[in-house]
C-alpha cells in the first residue's frame, strides 16, 4: 500500500487497525476483520467496558512462574506485567494502566517493593476507567505513591510537601494554576495519609505488602485556604476543589490527547475533550468514548502520528507473532527488551515519567528497536508468521511486489512511501521469481524476510 500525495479516507480496516494501535497495543488480521465486521462504535464499546471480558487466570500463570509470585526484584514484576498485556482480553484496560503508570510515575528505584508497584497498576486497572476525583482518592492513598513521594513523613508538626506539591504540578492542574501557598495547604490536607509500619524483613515469599492508614493524630484539622476556598478541609475536599478547576479539565483533555491522538496539540481538540469532562462529572470513560469517536481521532492525518513506546512496540510484536500465549522461559527477556529500549517498566526515570514522543528513538535505540522486531517477525516458526505465510499463499502470491504489499497489508494494513515500498520490492527482487506454492523453507524464508523489511520500516515504527 501506497502513501496517497492527497490524505484520502481510511478503509474500516485500516480505521480499525488505528484503533487498536492507538486503544490497545495492535491486533492480527482476524482480530481485525472481526471487529469490522462488529462495527467501529460497537468495537469501541467493548475496549471501554473491559470487565466484559474474561480477566487472566494469573493463578496459572504463578503455577509455572513462582517466581513472579515472589518478586523479591523488580524482573518478574515487569515479566508479569509483559505477559498481561500480550495475552490480555482487555487490551485498553492495559493500555490506559500504561497511561496513568507515566503520569503518576512512580518507581521501584526508591520503593525497592515490586508487589507494591503491581498494585499500584491494579489499582489503576479497577479505576483507571471512573471518574477522576476517585482515581486521585485513591492514588493519595496508595501505599507505593505515599511512600514514593514521602507522605508517611507528613505530620501536623512537620509538614511534608512532596506530595502536595506534585499532586498539583504534574498529577492535575500543572504549573502556573496555583500559589505556593496552595501547595502548603494541599501538604496539610494530607498529613496522616501514611501507612502501617511493615513487618521488618523478607518472609518465605518476598516482603509483605505495605496497607494505607490514616492517623488521626498526625492530622492538621485546622482551617486552609486552597484555591480560593477556605474550610477545614481533609484529603478527599482537597481533592473536590482541585477535580473541579477548569485547569484540571484541560490537564486531563491535554494528557490524554497527547497520549492517544498526537503528540502535536489541537487545542479545539483539547476544549473538546475537558467540555466532556465538566459536563460528564470528571468521568474519563466518557472523555475517551468522546476522543475515540471523535473525527480528529478518525482523521487520516492522525495516522502514524505517534512514536510508538517500547512497551507497544515489544507487546504489539509478541501479539502479532503469537509469542508468549502460555507461560514459558524467556518472558523475562521480553520485558528487559523495553529496559534497553529506554521504558523501564514500574521504574520510571523520576516524578515526571518519560519523555516521550521522537525521544523514545535515537540512532542507538532505533537499532534495538529494529533488531528485537526483526528477530520475531524472522522466524517462520513462529504460530503469527506461519498464519501470514498460509494467507499469502493462498492468495497465489508469486511476485515480489505482490509479496510486500502482501506484508504489509497483513501486519497492518500498513502504508509505508513509495520510496521505501520501492526498496522493499528491489530487495525481494533480489532472490528471484516468488514461489509460495513451493512451500518449502526457503518459500516461507522469502515472507520472513519481507516482513522483516516492512517492521524496520518509519511507519512500522509508530502508531
Amino acid at each position: 500500500m501506497v502513501v496517497e500525495s492527497e490524505v484520502t479516507p481510511l478503509t474500516e480496516l485500516e480505521l480499525m487497525a488505528h484503533l487498536f494501535r492507538r486503544a490497545g497495543f495492535g491486533a492480527r488480521r482476524e482480530e481485525l476483520e472481526a471487529a469490522v465486521a462488529r462495527g467501529y462504535e460497537a468495537t469501541v464499546e467493548e475496549l471501554l467496558h473491559p470487565a466484559a471480558q474474561p480477566d487472566l487466570e494469573v493463578d496459572l500463570i504463578y503455577r509455572y512462574w513462582p517466581d513472579l509470585k515472589e518478586s523479591r526484584v523488580i524482573e518478574p514484576a515487569q515479566a508479569l506485567w509483559v505477559y498481561r498485556m500480550v495475552n490480555t482480553r482487555r487490551p485498553l484496560e492495559e493500555k490506559l494502566a500504561l497511561f496513568w503508570h507515566h503520569l503518576f510515575a512512580t518507581g521501584f528505584a526508591k520503593l525497592n517493593h515490586p508487589q507494591m508497584m503491581l498494585r499500584q497498576i491494579q489499582m489503576f486497572r479497577d479505576y483507571g476507567f471512573g471518574d477522576f476525583d476517585t482515581l486521585l482518592v485513591e492514588l493519595s492513598r496508595d501505599p507505593a505513591m505515599i511512600f514514593w513521594l514521602d507522605n508517611q513523613q507528613n505530620t501536623k508538626d512537620v509538614h511534608n510537601e512532596n506530595y502536595g506539591r506534585e499532586l498539583l504540578e504534574l498529577f492535575s492542574m500543572g504549573i502556573g494554576n496555583y500559589t505556593e501557598d496552595d501547595v502548603k495547604n494541599c501538604a496539610r490536607a494530607f498529613t496522616g495519609w501514611t501507612i502501617q509500619n511493615p513487618i521488618p524483613g523478607v518472609h518465605p515469599f518476598g516482603r509483605f505488602d505495605w496497607e494505607f492508614v490514616f492517623r488521626d493524630d498526625l492530622h492538621d484539622d485546622g482551617q486552609k485556604e486552597l484555591l480560593g476556598e477556605r474550610g477545614n478541609f481533609d484529603g478527599p475536599d482537597v481533592i473536590k476543589i482541585i477535580a473541579r478547576q477548569p485547569a484540571t479539565a484541560q490537564f486531563v483533555a491535554r494528557r490524554l490527547y497527547d497520549f492517544f491522538v498526537s503528540d502535536v496539540p489541537d487545542q479545539a481538540a483539547i476544549d473538546m475533550l475537558a467540555e466532556v469532562y465538566v459536563n460528564s462529572q470528571h468521568d474519563v470513560r466518557a472523555m475517551l468514548r468522546t476522543l475515540f469517536l471523535s473525527d480528529f481521532f478518525r482523521s487520516p492525518k492522525a495516522y502514524y502520528e505517534k512514536v510508538k513506546s517500547p512497551a507497544e512496540l515489544v507487546v504489539g510484536v509478541l501479539r502479532l507473532v503469537l509469542d508468549f500465549t502460555y507461560p514459558r522461559y524467556g518472558i523475562r527477556d521480553m520485558s528487559m527488551a523495553c529496559r534497553y529500549m529506554g521504558q523501564d517498566l514500574l521504574n520510571p526515570p523520576s516524578v515526571e515519567g518519560w519523555h516521550t514522543g521522537k525521544e523514545w528513538i535515537d540512532t542507538g535505540i532505533l537499532v534495538e528497536r529494529v533488531s528485537f522486531a526483526a528477530d520475531l517477525m524472522g522466524d517462520p516458526a513462529q504460530p503469527g508468521i506461519r498464519a501470514i505465510i498460509e494467507r499469502l499463499r493462498s492468495q497465489g502470491v508469486d511476485t515480489p511486489e505482490a509479496l510486500v504489499d502482501g506484508c504489509l497489508d497483513l501486519i497492518g494494513p500498513l502504508t509505508v512511501a513509495p520510496r521505501t515500498r520501492d526498496a522493499m520490492i528491489a530487495f525481494v527482487q533480489r532472490g528471484g521469481q516468488v514461489d509460495l506454492l513451493a512451500g518449502d523453507s526457503a518459500a516461507d524464508q522469502r515472507v520472513a524476510s519481507a516482513l522483516q523489511l516492512a517492521v524496520a520500516t518509519r511507519e512500522f515504527q509508530r502508531a
